[in-house]
């Protein structure tokens, strides 16, 4: 099941004015697994979303932070909200999990990140898409170049090479 489209709803039932949105998905605190899947079904639930394809996951150490190493995951989203209400969904999502912000990078039990949304670019005091750092970050690079390889140049994965990113074995995962 990694890797593979994992459809929710039929992407017609959510008509032309739909979008796709790609997220990052992450955690390392607790049981790290159970935090993904709870956040993909959360996601999938949500009215104007339909969740598409979903990656393998992958273990990551933390990138400028301390804590336990993550695993992370990016999941391709069909939807009809604005960029900003779906950020709004993804941060209730995460409230939901448990996830609190004491202080930048600190480790979390769930964090979900818009990387892309469509073709768009949105600077705003609260999102910013692309997401700002996704050039630099091999656990959010990878995932997303093993659904869709022409989204991510060859030259950002290689600027990221030394970054420690293990691909998770038989972890079928998805819904």
């Amino acid at each position: 099941m990694q890797g593979e489209t994992t459809p929710v709803a039929p992407v017609s039932l959510l008509g032309p004015a739909a979008v796709s949105a790609w997220i990052g998905l992450g955690a390392n605190l607790g049981d790290r697994q159970a935090a993904l899947r709870t956040a993909l079904s959360a996601m999938g639930a949500l009215p104007g979303i339909c969740v598409q394809r979903v990656s393998s996951l992958y273990g990551s150490a933390p990138v400028e932070a301390g804590g336990p190493d993550y695993l992370n995951a990016v999941v391709q989203l069909c939807t009809t909200l604005a960029p900003h209400a779906l950020l709004a969904q993804l941060q209730a999502i995460e409230q939901a999990g448990g996830r609190e912000r004491p202080y930048r990078n600190a480790p979390r039990t769930i964090d979900l990140d818009i990387l892309l949304f469509g073709d768009q670019v949105i600077c705003t005091p609260t999102l910013i898409v692309p997401h700002p750092r996704l050039h630099e970050r091999a656990f959010a690079l990878r995932p997303l170049a093993e659904l869709a390889p022409e989204l991510v140049p060859a030259q950002q994965l290689a600027a990221v090479a030394a970054q420690r990113i293990d691909r998770v074995q038989g972890a079928g995962w998805a819904l």
